[in-house]
């Protein structure tokens, strides 16, 4: 039954390989598709990145290593800062399981407030009187 399971693999493999360079290796009872090494050096959202020798490169031999590009501090500097009229505002993250301890924040200063749990910006505009 694995012998069959084999062949089928071999057989269907050629036909589902991604559009990348691959490496083959063959041995005695099996061929194995490896991924070209340079998408491996990919750093991650902590630039965390390897020597080509080193031993940690083995986990992405029969696989590719996933980074997700889009880091959580860039997209949620992306997100606009709410402007509130109070001298003081509560985050909570959304609320519910998903969200986090919720806090206060003190907008008597001017500028941009940022909430430490889930980067939240908060700003009181100030008011002209004249």
């Amino acid at each position: 039954m694995a012998t069959n399971k084999l062949r089928l693999a071999q057989v269907l493999g050629k036909y589902l390989r991604p559009a990348g360079k691959c490496h083959e290796i063959n041995f005695s009872t099996a061929s194995v598709a490896l991924k070209d090494l340079s998408d491996v050096n990919i750093p991650t959202h902590t630039g965390q990145k390897w020597d080509e020798t080193d031993f940690r490169l083995a986990r992405f031999e029969n696989a590719s290593k996933q980074v997700n590009t889009r880091f959580a501090i860039d997209l949620i500097a992306q997100v606009p800062p709410k402007q509130v009229k109070s001298r003081i505002v509560s985050c909570d993250g959304g609320g519910g399981p998903l969200g986090h301890p919720k806090v206060y924040i003190n907008l008597d200063k001017p500028g941009n407030h940022t909430c430490n749990y889930c980067g939240l910006r908060f700003l009181k505009p100030e008011d002209h009187h004249h």
